[in-house]
């Protein structure tokens, strides 16, 4: 073949590839228009980059979204559905008319930002500066779980990159040399409300980027020659790259291009009329793209029932050693479980988990958004990921959390040193709101074992518990209470001691204070019962329900956590759901702790064993 005919061919190929960019931009505008919200100018401006990225660069096949052969595609700048819905439609994914009567309805599956009810679709975005933190889980799971071929690109806006997430997750990708993860940074210098920080300034982001062990290569993002051969460097790169496009927001619309006040602003009628017909009109270009390279079947994780730890009544166990005890039997038992940890695993005990299985341990350092992000990266691609840190540490990386709930993330996160049992280390190391920001979590479920035993059972369980799954561990020893092998279901309790009197509910440490305090009413002549509310969301509404019945509504609640959203809050919604009249004292952590020791903390909160023992004296 001559030069001249290559050339030839290779016009033909940007043709075509012109041809679908604009197709591209002529649904975004559509489906917004037709919805009357949406934004059509930030879906304009990457356009062309999603062109040569689905016709040339992305291997999926459309028909089955399940392939684990697929490269994934992430959508950080969520807010540009319209775009990526438009890639869908040339796809054959979805129809012309799903995308122009549904996108933004009511019930639709083409939701304002998009969400893994599109089976394409793997995670929720929209709130930026995720998608980049996920998809470095994805990368790292498809390359050194799977050792797969399959690629990670992610679509990020420039203004997200203010986030220091964003460059938490270029910082693990430098640091794991993900070779198969690459960003695709949309530089329209236009955020919301103007100018983003680096408008145009691309040499700067190489720097950053670069600092950061990433390859950063420079293109103008409306150049199809130049982004072609960007994303065939980056599918041959040695490490993580990320493509710095420099482009027009609203490219293709001379009326709103390079114009901030068109943010998030669908077209009217008229001016959608007028740009659709510059832009050549609607279009039925099909788009096949790369397919993955067949893979063999892998076979299915031989997967057993693990063998728990055991430990003695009456052993003083931390439950954050029996964390890490069944953690370790978990991997030994199911080649799926992976650990994931916020550089405190000698803490949370997740360390036992890492010496065995060190191929399935991944440590986020002190980064605990990108520890989040990287266990929902790794459910995408079937894993069952375990994330630990400080409760009180989880709070930096609530949105990310809350995401995963939007997302249906089957995650399971542990919050070691929670409440104020801890002790010396004083308020900033202690998990006082972790329950209520849990439970406030769609779909989530709210763990606190009381001991050893328990907490290994609800451990073992949760690899297979569907959604955001948090359990919370305690710093002290505490005596075991219960038998090994005695079930705990999720959702379910323990009455420790039976009476009538009055009713002691407790949860993690409080269980063995208001042991205690029964002790204490025995001797002054009061029945008390304990119940073990170890399972905190879903709460165990029978349990609450008898013990109304049997004590006569008497109740005491004993959490070691701020009086608001915990535990009290969940058996008070619980009762007044099922109509239940109730006199219920509730103890909990209501002033800012200091330092002090254990014991000394506990008394001063208001939840010790003589503060439980008057709430039950004053209902008796």
């Amino acid at each position: 073949m001559t030069l001249e005919a290559e050339r030839t061919l290779r016009d033909e190929e940007l043709s075509g590839l012109a041809e679908l960019a604009a197709q591209l931009r002529v649904d975004a505008i559509r489906c917004s228009t037709a919805a009357g919200s949406g934004h059509p100018t930030s879906s304009l401006s990457a356009a062309d980059l999603l062109a040569v990225l689905v016709a040339r660069h992305l291997r999926y096949d459309w028909s089955y979204p399940g392939n684990p052969g697929n490269d994934h595609l992430i959508f950080s700048k969520g807010h540009a559905s319209p775009l990526l819905y438009a890639v869908f439609r040339s796809t054959g994914a979805i129809s012309e008319q799903e995308l122009l009567e549904t996108y933004r309805r009511s019930g639709s599956r083409l939701q304002g930002h998009p969400t893994p009810v599109l089976p394409w679709v793997d995670v929720a975005t929209g709130s930026l500066g995720q998608g980049l933190p996920v998809g470095v889980g994805v990368a790292l799971a498809a390359q050194y779980l799977d050792r797969s071929p399959a690629h990670v690109w992610v679509l990020c806006g420039d203004s997200e990159t203010a986030e220091g997430s964003v460059w938490e997750a270029l910082d693990k990708a430098g640091h794991y040399g993900l070779r198969n993860l690459t960003t695709i940074v949309d530089v329209n210098r236009f955020g919301q409300r103007g100018p983003t920080e680096l408008e145009w300034d691309l040499d700067t982001y190489r720097r950053r980027v670069e600092a950061f062990g990433c390859h950063a290569i420079l293109v103008d993002g409306h150049d199809l020659g130049a982004i072609d051969e960007a994303y065939g460097q980056a599918r041959e790169a040695t490490g993580p790259t990320v493509v710095l496009a420099r482009t027009v927001k609203g490219k293709g619309v001379p009326e709103v291009e390079n114009d901030p006040a068109w943010h998030g602003k669908p077209f009217d009628p008229e001016l959608a009329e007028r740009a659709v017909r510059a832009l050549g009109g609607p279009r039925r270009i099909r788009v096949a793209g790369p397919k993955p390279p067949p893979a063999p079947r892998a076979p299915a994780p031989q997967i057993r029932q693990p063998e728990l730890p055991t430990y003695s009544r009456g052993a003083k166990v931390a439950t954050r050693d029996a964390y890490g005890d069944a953690l370790h039997a978990l991997g030994a038992a199911r080649p799926d479980v992976v650990a994931l940890d916020g550089e405190v695993s000698d803490s949370t005990r997740a360390e036992r988990f890492a010496a065995a299985y060190p191929d399935r341990f991944f440590q986020m350092f002190i980064a605990e958004q990108q520890l989040a992000a990287a266990a929902v990266g790794m459910a995408v691609r079937g894993y069952r990921p375990f994330a630990a840190t400080f409760a009180a540490f989880w709070s930096r990386a609530y949105d990310f959390i809350r995401m995963a709930g939007v997302s249906r993330a089957d995650i399971a996160l542990v919050g070691s040193h929670a409440g104020v049992e801890i002790g010396p280390d004083g308020p900033s190391q202690m998990g006082l709101e972790d329950i209520a920001a849990l439970r406030a979590v769609p779909g989530s479920t709210v763990l606190c074992p009381a001991d050893a035993v328990s907490c290994a059972a609800l451990v073992a369980q949760m690899p297979d518990h569907p959604g955001v799954s948090y359990l919370r561990t305690t710093r002290g020893k505490y005596p075991v209470l219960y038998d090994d092998a005695e079930p705990f279901p999720i959702g379910g309790s323990r009455m420790v001691r039976d009476g009538g009197d009055v009713a002691l509910l407790g949860t993690g440490v409080t269980v063995h204070l208001c042991l205690a305090a029964a002790e204490e009413l025995t001797r002054e002549g009061i029945d008390a019962r304990v119940i073990d509310l170890y399972s905190i969301k879903p709460v165990d509404r029978q349990r609450l329900a008898e013990a109304v019945v049997e004590t006569g509504g008497r109740l005491v609640v004993v959490e070691d956590h701020y009086p608001e959203g915990g535990l009290g809050s969940a058996v008070l919604e619980a009762l007044a759901d099922l109509g239940e009249p109730a006199r219920v004292n509730h103890l909990a952590v209501r002033g800012l702790p200091g330092s002090g020791t254990p014991a000394q903390q506990l008394d001063r909160a208001g939840i010790g064993v003589g503060a439980i023992v008057s709430a039950a004296r004053a209902l008796a």
